[in-house]
C-alpha cells in the first residue's frame, strides 16, 4: 500500500481528518511549540513572516512524521499495531497533564522573522507530543496526505491566534481545563485503539 494513499474500507476521512485537526489543535494548546510562537511574535513584531513560517515548519516536520507512522504500521501486525497505538496514546495523554516549559527551545534572532521562526520552530517540534501525534495517528489512519494537513491544520489553529494576539489571549486561556480535555482526547484515541480497532 503507497503511504500517500489511505485505505478506504477503515474510516471515512472527513471523519479521520476532523478528529486529528481536533486532538492535535487542543493538544497544542500551551505546548512548548505555542510559547515559542508567543516569544516569537513579542520579539519580531510581524505575524505574517512568522506564520508562514510555522505553516512551512509544521508542514516539513508532520509529513515526515504521517510517513513514519505509515511505514510502522506496515511492519507491524493489526495486533501489536492495536497495542503500540493504544500504549502511545494514553502514554500521550499522561505527558498532556505536564505543562510545558521554553527552556530548552533555541531562538537565532539575527536571520530574520522568517528564517529564525522556520528553523526554532522545525527544531523543537521534533519530538514534541503534537509530532508522536501525528506519527501515531498516521499509523492508525494509514495516510501520509490526510494525516500530515489534518495535523498541520490543527496546529495553525492554535497558533494563529497566538501570533496574532499574543499575551492578551494567552493570558485569557485557561491552560489548566484545556491539558485536561487534550489529555481526555488521547486517553479516549488510546481506549478506542485498544478495544475497538
Amino acid at each position: 500500500m503507497a503511504p500517500f494513499a489511505a485505505r478506504s474500507s477503515k474510516r471515512p476521512m472527513l471523519s479521520a481528518f476532523l478528529t486529528t485537526t481536533g486532538v492535535v489543535a487542543i493538544a497544542e494548546i500551551g505546548d512548548k511549540t505555542q510559547l515559542l510562537s508567543l516569544l516569537l511574535a513579542a520579539r519580531f513584531r510581524r505575524p505574517w513572516p512568522i506564520l508562514a513560517a510555522i505553516l512551512v515548519a509544521t508542514l516539513a516536520n508532520h509529513v515526515l512524521a504521517a510517513w513514519i507512522g505509515v511505514w510502522i504500521e506496515q511492519w507491524l501486525t493489526p495486533e501489536v499495531l492495536r497495542w503500540v497505538l493504544g500504549a502511545s496514546f494514553l502514554a500521550m495523554a499522561v505527558w498532556t497533564l505536564i505543562p510545558d516549559k521554553l527552556d530548552d527551545t533555541p531562538v537565532v534572532g539575527k536571520w530574520g522573522a522568517f528564517l529564525t521562526t522556520l528553523v526554532a520552530f522545525f527544531i523543537a517540534e521534533i519530538g514534541d507530543k503534537t509530532q508522536l501525534a501525528t506519527t501515531a495517528l498516521a499509523a492508525r489512519h494509514e495516510s501520509v496526505a490526510m494525516v500530515a494537513a489534518a495535523s498541520t491544520l490543527g496546529l495553525m489553529v492554535a497558533n494563529v491566534p497566538v501570533v496574532l494576539a499574543g499575551e492578551k489571549l494567552m493570558a485569557r486561556l485557561p491552560l489548566t481545563p484545556v491539558r485536561y480535555i487534550a489529555a481526555a482526547a488521547f486517553a479516549l484515541l488510546g481506549i478506542t485503539a485498544l478495544l475497538a480497532w
